[in-house]
């Protein structure tokens, strides 16, 4: 049985665990080794996601099957736009994908933000990750493209947005 709830201190170890079983599948044919390593160790470390769920600059929840952490979401306000929420990640193991628990995850977040009395809510995808249908079955709508820098290596990423 799934349950969702709030990240405490204590998920940020497995918040890591699920990204690293997460992110190479996912992007070992879109993005090098090397720039999935890089990425990892600039996003994902214990210690950053601790100080994200503490000061509350991103709202983490955790996905459980039977009490284990198989899923994660986190999501803020835009720091340029504070009417506008950010869906930052959305990450499920990858023996739990396509089991309902992405769609799940992305529900709680939308209720979330609908709670905080807001009707947009965005993201950012790699412009050739194959959860851009996913999204777009959400109801998601590309509104522009954007290439970030993160150290050596760009995101090439659509920016996608729905009205809630």
């Amino acid at each position: 049985m799934y349950t969702i709830r709030p990240a405490t201190l204590a998920d940020a170890d497995c918040i890591v665990k699920i990204a690293h079983q997460t992110w190479w599948p996912t992007y070992r044919e879109i993005l090098s080794a090397e720039q999935i390593t890089y990425m990892l160790n600039a996003i994902y470390l214990s210690d950053k996601i601790a100080v994200q769920i503490e000061d509350g600059s991103q709202q983490y929840l955790i996905l459980e099957d039977d009490g284990v952490p198989v899923a994660f979401a986190a999501y803020s306000p835009r720091e340029d736009d504070a009417e506008v929420y950010k869906l930052h990640k959305l990450y499920c193991h990858p023996q739990t994908q396509g089991k309902g628990c992405g769609k799940l995850l992305f529900n709680a977040v939308v209720d979330a933000v609908k709670k905080a009395g807001k009707s947009k809510l965005d993201l950012n995808v790699n412009r050739d990750n194959k959860a851009k249908s996913f999204y777009e079955k959400m109801g998601f709508n590309v509104i522009y493209d954007e290439d970030i820098a993160i150290g050596p290596y760009w995101m090439n990423d659509h920016v996608m947005r729905k009205e809630l």
